[in-house]
Order: structure tokens, then sequence, then C-alpha cells
């Protein structure tokens, strides 16, 4: 156990190197070549720990789960900020752990910009999707147990993910400097976009766990995953 979660802290270190790192020495032009990066290190920790039958059921439950927050993010894309996203990646962490969560985050992300316009932010929504989905792993007990955690933790998550997106933003004004104030000024100007990605996030987790929760508990107990 304590060397899976090390090897999951390295690779996350490597992304977030990865991300930032590549954006100040290479700028915005070397965006594609550090979300191709960010998705293999994203997917090795996750794979590694695969072997079986039991393990290519995981992976095709992954599939599918990705595809549903893909197919929310494209269904609510006119209603802007406001996508049920976050609440699924929670879900997927809170019922199938900490790396099934942080990889649905991440993909999703990277899959559904091909759609929506891939582009230096990429990175940053893999990196900001996926903390939601390990933090949610890493509290599944609390959070599978109490609905109103539950809706406390979804709330602070549409804050997070401002919060690393905020960090997108300071470092593409400053071209791939970080300026600590340009980014307390990005996250005054974006305050009400963060209370829209807070309140979206509880408004879906209160209408999907309920379904989501006994669906999932369904394959776990069928499937044994």
């Amino acid at each position: 156990m304590k060397n899976k979660t090390l090897v999951f802290a390295i690779f996350f270190l490597l992304i977030l190197l990865t991300v930032i790192g590549g954006t100040a020495v290479w700028g915005s032009g070397a965006f594609p070549y550090i979300s191709l990066i960010t998705s293999v290190f994203a997917c090795v920790p996750f794979f590694l720990s695969f072997e079986g039958e039991k393990n290519t059921r995981r992976v095709v439950l992954l599939a599918v789960t990705v595809a549903i927050s893909v197919a929310g993010r494209f269904v609510f894309a006119p209603i802007q900020f406001f996508k049920p996203v976050s609440a699924i990646v929670i879900l997927a962490g809170m019922y199938f752990g900490s790396e099934f969560g942080f990889l649905t985050g991440a993909l999703s992300a990277v899959v559904s910009d091909f759609y929506f316009g891939q582009g230096p932010w990429t990175p940053f929504q893999m990196i900001s999707w996926g903390v939601i989905g390990l933090l949610a792993g890493i509290l599944s007990r609390y959070l599978i147990k109490n609905k109103i955690i539950l809706l406390v933790f979804g709330a602070l998550s549409g804050a997070l993910f401002s919060l690393i997106m905020d960090i997108w933003t300071t470092l593409s004004i400053e071209n791939g400097v970080f300026n600590i104030m340009r980014f307390f000024a990005a996250v005054t100007t974006s305050l009400p976009v963060m209370a829209v990605y807070s309140v979206s996030n509880v408004i879906f987790l209160m209408i999907l766990s309920p379904i989501f929760g006994k669906k999932i508990e369904r394959l776990k107990t069928k499937y044994g995953i």
C-alpha cells in the first residue's frame, strides 16, 4: 500500500512539474506536448495497478464514466460554467478510489477539449478535475456516509477548480511567469465564476448522488470491483 501511494505521489509531482514548468519554460506553444505528457503521467500509475479480469472491468467502467462526464459537459455547454463534470468526478472518486477519480477527471478534460478546443488551459483542467477526484477518493468514507459533508466538499471543489485555473490565467497574462499579485487579482475577478462552479457542483451532487450511489454499489457487488 505504501509503495502504491509513493508511486502515485511521484507521478502526481511529475504532472505538476510538467504543467507549471512546461508552461513557464516553453510558453503556450508547447501545450499539445504538455497535454500529451500529462495524460501519460496520469494514466501510468493507474494502469500499473491493473492485472486480471477484475481490473479489465475497471478499465471498461472508467471508459463509461469518462464518457458520461464528457457527455454532461456537451449537454450543458450552452450554460457557461454550469457543468456536471466535477460532480461526476467526485462520485467516481468516492466509489472507486483516488486513482480512478483522478484519472476520470484528467481524461474528462483532455477528451472533451477535443471538442471544446485544446489549449494551454487543458493541462490545468486535467490537474483541477484530477485533484478533485483524488481528494474525493481520499475522503470517500466521510462523503459516502454524510450528505452534508458531500455537498460542502462539492462547493469547495468548485472553489478549488477556479483557483487552479486562475494559476493558468496568471501564467498566460505574465507570459509564463507566476506573479502573486496578478494571481490575487485574477481570483478576485473570477469570484462570480467560482460561485457558479460551487453552486453547480452542489446541485448536480444533490441530483446525481442518490442515483449514481445505488447503481455503482450494484455494479461493485455484481462484478466484484
